[in-house]
């Protein structure tokens, strides 16, 4: 019983429940930034970009005088693409879905003039998932009917396909585009044959071996494309997924930034009620932060209202104040690391990261000059005061009003001189820098100016160990993107309030105790 209880102190002190806590914040936030760059398209980096894709489709027609149906094979959102909206312009017309969702069909009583009908589409690339197609095995295809004659000629094919490189569907590509063609294989192919008729010779021999195959239309996502017709290129079924190959060269695999409209089927478009039907197709590239992009992904992923009750949905003024106030825990950590581990007698616990936040306004140079320089001659001045006698309020205030002036004359001497150095000294906060002088008037008057110069420069080097920090464009991204980050910081500064060990600097001092 004891030793249960004796166990039981061990791990429920303030030490291992803060340690607990700091393995559940770890998971959470390594979820939360998981959720956000796969859903949410997060980046690591700031100010990343997504391309958006303007895909116009322009549908025209001659009515016959009947009633019409349009039938547009469509795109759907998929491991490659997605869709961000979806319009149709076509006054007139009942616009729906088929069941599937891979059809637009519009209905329409018979019209008299010449019909045009627009579908546009915004896309942006889901980069995450690109290229993993796997699919339920579709049903073993029918063998095509051939005479005794063809069907020796097409099996010759198949054996001569097998001296090529590559898999089934790529070797027979390959040999159908051999020049000069084999002699066999020239006398089973038509004369002057379309793209049309070269995949459906390939998906016959696909045929005769029981493999899936089926066309696939689309085209490559240019910017400011006009008048384009779609590639035709096709799938087979092979290894339990289906695989796209190029027609001409037998390259597996969808090129970069190319989107299908289409899969299985004769036609992309299909109009009853009108003949000599054309359909073009226009591309517009745009350009949006993924911040920008974020709120529309996460409605696409069903969780819009945790975006919009995050600091996500705020307008961008409010954005940026917190963008700022997301870094300060991790200068927190910093200076508490500093001073609880390493053993730095800063002035005061936070004025090192204050000082750190005006370096970033100054520029490192500059402000360490103006800080030098406004130090130097408050301390000055505050020798000065000291023979007056005053009493400690009247005293900080007169210091306060003595930086006011030399931050003054400094800007004026910057303006003159045109030095832009001096001209940063008005980002420095006056009250800091009169605690500053004053706690090291005090520290010289009681311990000497060795501690009072130590605790300066302990305070300066603590600010910029946190400029360094903070004015990296990355970590702030990463701090404000990420925000959840600031629980395992929260719990890492507690447990370093927890520490009772030696400070590093300690350990000289100490080094004759632990000896004996």
């Amino acid at each position: 019983m004891n030793r249960l209880k004796t166990l039981a102190q061990k791990i429920f002190t303030i030490r291992g429940i803060l340690v607990f806590l700091l393995i559940l914040a770890v998971l959470f936030a390594g979820f939360s930034i998981y959720y956000k760059v796969t859903y949410w398209g997060f980046s690591l980096a700031p100010q990343k970009n997504t391309d958006l894709w303007a895909v116009e489709a322009h549908i025209s027609f001659m009515p016959t005088g009947e009633p019409i149906e349009v039938k547009l094979t469509t795109p759907r959102s998929n491991r490659a693409f997605k869709i961000l909206e979806e319009n149709v312009i076509a006054p007139g017309y009942n616009v729906k879905h088929n069941k599937s969702g891979s059809q637009l069909v519009l209905t329409s009583p018979a019209q008299e003039k010449e019909q045009d009908i627009y579908y546009k589409i915004m896309l942006f690339d889901n980069i995450a998932t690109r290229g993993k197609t796997r699919a339920p095995r579709p049903q073993a295809p029918e063998k095509p009917m051939f005479d005794e004659q063809r069907l020796a000629a097409a099996r010759q094919i198949l054996q001569l396909a097998e001296k090529q490189n590559g898999d089934t569907v790529a070797q027979i590509i390959a040999l159908l585009n051999q020049n000069p063609l084999d002699p066999a294989v020239q006398a089973y192919l038509p004369v002057n044959r379309t793209q049309t008729q070269t995949l459906e010779i390939i998906s016959e021999l696909l045929a005769l071996k029981g493999i899936a195959s089926r066309a696939a239309r689309g085209f490559k996502l240019e910017e400011s494309k006009k008048s384009l017709a779609p590639d035709l290129m096709l799938e087979a079924y092979l290894n339990g997924s289906w695989k796209i190959y190029n027609l001409q060269t037998g390259k597996k695999g969808l090129p970069d930034n190319f989107i299908l409209f289409q899969r299985g089927g004769k036609a992309l478009i299909d109009v009853m009620g009108g003949e000599n039907s054309v359909i073009k197709f226009s591309i517009l590239k745009s350009v949006t932060s993924t911040m920008n992009l974020a709120k529309r992904r996460a409605k696409l992923e069903g969780s819009a209202m945790w975006f919009e009750n995050s600091i996500y949905n705020l307008p961008l003024t409010e954005q940026n104040t917190l963008k700022w106030l997301s870094i300060f825990p991790l200068a927190i950590l910093i200076i508490v690391f500093i001073r609880n581990v390493i053993g730095m007698q800063t002035m005061g616990t936070f004025t090192p990261m204050l000082l750190s936040m005006a370096l970033l306004k100054t520029g490192f140079g500059a402000g360490l000059l103006c800080f030098g320089l406004i130090v130097a001659l408050g301390l000055f001045i505050r020798f000065l005061m000291s023979r007056l006698n005053l009493l400690l309020v009247p005293r900080i205030g007169a210091v306060v009003v003595f930086v006011i002036l030399i931050m003054q004359v400094l800007t004026v001497l910057g303006y003159q001189l045109q030095w832009q150095a001096a001209l940063s000294a008005v980002f420095f906060p006056i009250i800091i820098m009169a605690w500053i002088i004053e706690r090291a008037s005090i520290t010289w008057e009681e311990d000497g100016p060795q501690n009072a110069g130590k605790e300066i420069f302990c305070s300066l080097f603590a600010a910029v160990a946190v400029y360094f920090v903070i004015s990296s464009e990355y970590i702030r991204h990463i701090m404000f993107a990420f925000n959840e980050l600031n629980l395992v910081i929260l719990l890492l500064v507690m447990l370093l309030g927890t520490y009772t060990g030696y400070r590093l600097l300690e350990l000289k001092r100490f080094k004759p105790l632990a000896k004996e």
